[in-house]
């Protein structure tokens, strides 16, 4: 069993930068695939980027390549989404989910077996 809590979420100026976390428990964490997924108000969960158990390996969705960065850092059981360059139609909740046997690839949602409570991002204009 896996538990996932996300924080960092806020409200910033377009242009401006955010570091969202995923803070897991449980003793599997740290071979599980993550990915970051998000939800715009009226709009179906899309997803972001993932990451490889390792690290190793990482995957973004085209609208966010060169502006999110993903990590983890296993000895901390924490997956972090580095988000620069932000702009309104960033505006979501964002989720963290992981899985142990999803490619990171995998952009579909049902994929990933445990999912956090997700965290509110919101960029003005």
């Amino acid at each position: 069993q896996v538990q996932l809590i996300e924080s960092g979420g806020g409200l910033v100026q377009a242009g401006g930068s955010l570091r969202l976390s995923c803070a897991a428990s449980g003793r599997t964490f740290s071979s599980y695939a993550v990915g970051w997924f998000r939800q715009a108000s009226g709009k179906e969960r899309e997803f972001v980027a993932a990451i490889s158990w390792s690290g190793g390996s990482t995957y973004y969705t085209d609208s966010v390549k060169g502006r999110f960065t993903i990590s983890r850092d296993n000895a901390k059981n924490t997956v972090y989404l580095q988000m620069n360059s932000l702009t309104p139609e960033d505006t979501a909740v964002y989720y963290c989910a992981a899985d142990g046997v999803v490619t990171i690839v995998t952009t579909n949602p049902s994929a990933y077996r445990y999912w956090g409570q997700g965290t509110q991002v919101t960029v003005s204009s």
